[in-house]
């Protein structure tokens, strides 16, 4: 399916946020996702990222609005320059974002898409049984709230 960039801006009542920064939209119930968004927390140094919950307005309005199931995330999303990026390629972006020796790791985003999606969709199917789950999202605290959109 063809993404256009900015087309969220078409939805009606999203919440608003700093398009100048990547947006990382994460599973903030599965420990997996939230330990991946305080790894990148703790490494993007120039603050390029901000991040929402899934389970949270802005999550749920993207989600929706590119027809990806709003239960069941299946795929992080990253937001960035208008732009939608999923699975292994929204990986694959970040680490291209934090700087060596992380950035090595955007090459990944080169796989053939099959093989990518393929890996990336037997560790999120998983993630539950693999890492766990939370009962509630993450909950940021302090300086970190700044970061975070609609944080429940």
């Amino acid at each position: 399916m063809e993404r256009i960039p900015y087309s969220y801006r078409r939805v009606s009542q999203l919440p608003e946020w700093d398009e100048d920064k990547d947006l990382i939209v994460f599973d903030g119930e599965c420990i997996f996702c939230s330990s991946f968004v305080q790894f990148v927390l703790g490494r993007d140094d120039d603050n390029r990222f901000l991040f929402t919950s899934a389970q949270g307005p802005l999550g749920q309005a993207l989600y929706r609005h590119y027809g990806l199931d709003p239960d069941d995330f299946e795929t992080n999303l990253v937001l960035s320059e208008g732009r939608l990026y999923e699975k292994l390629a929204a990986f694959s972006h970040i680490m291209s974002r934090l700087g060596l020796p992380w950035s090595l790791l955007a090459w990944l985003g080169a796989l053939p898409k099959p093989m990518a999606n393929w890996c990336y969709d037997r560790i999120a199917r998983n993630r539950y049984a693999l890492f766990g789950r939370r009962e509630t999202c993450l909950v940021p605290v302090g300086k970190l709230k700044e970061r975070f959109i609609d944080a429940q």
